[in-house]
Parts: structure tokens; C-alpha cells; sequence
């Protein structure tokens, strides 16, 4: 197993481990958690280029991949509805989409057809990691200066998470003729 291929692995096991500092009542678990995920989030870049400068892609890190993205991301999501820092039908708009989109392109693999990532889908992963950094960390340090910039990211998240969704689906619509 490559080095890429270990990182992943590592970020699908960090999710149950942020998870249990951010939900269970530890002293400084919340920041805990909140540096585990950003951690998490940040290996994402790391393995990807590691597999890339290093011509070490194989089918296990194409297929852990995106799987350990949509573990952290929805193990933070969910977790954040619990806590009540987001709002259910924003995180079920989210998961609905990396759901259709896995489908898709499990429909396009099926027919041997790649469909690569686009900007906006890019774009998407980012904003949605703002946003849930924003609202372990409670809007600071934006809340010093009364600016919502948790409720701007959240929104954003949501907005491009639809357009992502919906440009992913069109420009690839062949494959469901």
C-alpha cells in the first residue's frame, strides 16, 4: 500500500474519532475536533498530489478517496445538526448531491466513462469546509466584529453544492441516454 493510499485510510479513521471529541462533553473537545478536522480536510490535497508527483494512483485510492471526503464532511454535517449550529434541510440538500453524483458516476464508470472533477465541484468542497470550520468555531474570530460569516458560508456551501450538482449532471447527461 503507497503512501496516498495510508493518508486515506488515516482520514476515514480520524472521523470517528472527531466525532467523539466533538459530540462526547470533553474539556476542550470542540477545539479538539476542530483541529482534527482541519487536519483531515488538508490530507484531501495532501494524498491526491502524493499519488499524482509520485505516478502511485491505483483504483483503491480513487475509490477511498472520495469516500473518506464524503465521510468526514457528512460525520460533520450530521454532527453540527445535533448540535444545532445547521439546519437539517441544508445538510440533507448536501448529502442528496454527493449521493446523486456518486450514483452517476458509478452509472458513467459502469459504461467506462471517467468523468473527471470540475472547477465548481472544486469550489464546493472548499466552501463546505469553510463553513463547517465556521461553525465549530462559532463565527470566530468574525463574531468580534458582528459579521455572520458563518450564515454567508453556509449559504454559499448550499448554493454551490446545487450548481456543482446540477453542472456535474448536465455536462455529463450523455450518460443516462
Amino acid at each position: 500500500m503507497n503512501l496516498a493510499n495510508k493518508i486515506t485510510i488515516a482520514r476515514i479513521l480520524l472521523v470517528p474519532v472527531f466525532m467523539v471529541f466533538l459530540l462526547a462533553k470533553i474539556p476542550y473537545g470542540v477545539t479538539i475536533a476542530s483541529i482534527i478536522f482541519i487536519v483531515a480536510a488538508l490530507t484531501d490535497s495532501l494524498d491526491g498530489y502524493i499519488a499524482r508527483s509520485r505516478n502511485q494512483v491505483t483504483k483503491l485510492g480513487k475509490f477511498m478517496d472520495p469516500l473518506a471526503d464524503k465521510l468526514l464532511v457528512t460525520a460533520a454535517l450530521v454532527s453540527l445538526v445535533q448540535m444545532d449550529k445547521l439546519a437539517a434541510w441544508m445538510v440533507v440538500v448536501i448529502i442528496s448531491r454527493e449521493l446523486v453524483v456518486s450514483v452517476f458516476r458509478a452509472v458513467a464508470a459502469s459504461e467506462g466513462i471517467v468523468i473527471a472533477a470540475s472547477p465548481w465541484g472544486k469550489g464546493k468542497t472548499i466552501s463546505q469546509i469553510v463553513a463547517i470550520v465556521t461553525l465549530l468555531f462559532n463565527n470566530y474570530p468574525f463574531s468580534l466584529y458582528n459579521i455572520p460569516f458563518d450564515i454567508i458560508s453556509v449559504w454559499v456551501a448550499v448554493i454551490l453544492t446545487v450548481i456543482s450538482g446540477y453542472d456535474y449532471i448536465n455536462k455529463n447527461k450523455q450518460v443516462l441516454m
